[in-house]
């Protein structure tokens, strides 16, 4: 038995070594996707504004993702009360930070309803 849990432990911090890769993959090229958007596309009112706004996209998805491997390495491997306390505080800031980036993205608070109008450039 000892065996299949030491397999486990190892497979599961391998698919979260990959999600990990993944967000910061999806960061990486989101940046690279935002600064080819202001320098080949169409010129905006505000460039400023839309590239801060691309790469806010790029960053919460990159953010899901690593709140994720953090989630099934916590869970699955080392569920211990001080490992889910670490993880706790981990996705409180990511959450705030999500919800700060969402703020900027979008010009609303994330449980709004299309109240404000959009700042999209």
């Amino acid at each position: 038995m000892d065996g299949f849990k030491e397999t486990f432990t190892r497979f599961v911090e391998a698919v979260g070594l990959v999600i990990d890769g993944a967000g910061v993959l999806v960061i990486v090229v989101g940046i690279l996707v935002a600064l080819l958007r202001v320098a080949v596309g169409p010129v905006s009112d505000d460039p400023y504004r839309r590239l801060r706004q691309d790469l806010g996209r790029g960053i919460l998805l990159g953010l899901e993702f690593l709140v994720a491997a953090d989630i099934i390495r916590t869970v699955a491997v080392t569920p211990t009360l001080q490992s889910v306390a670490v993880l706790g505080l981990i996705v409180l800031i990511r959450t705030f930070l999500s919800m700060a980036l969402q703020v900027e993205v979008e010009g609303r608070i994330p449980w709004q309803r299309g109240t404000a109008t959009s700042r999209q450039g």
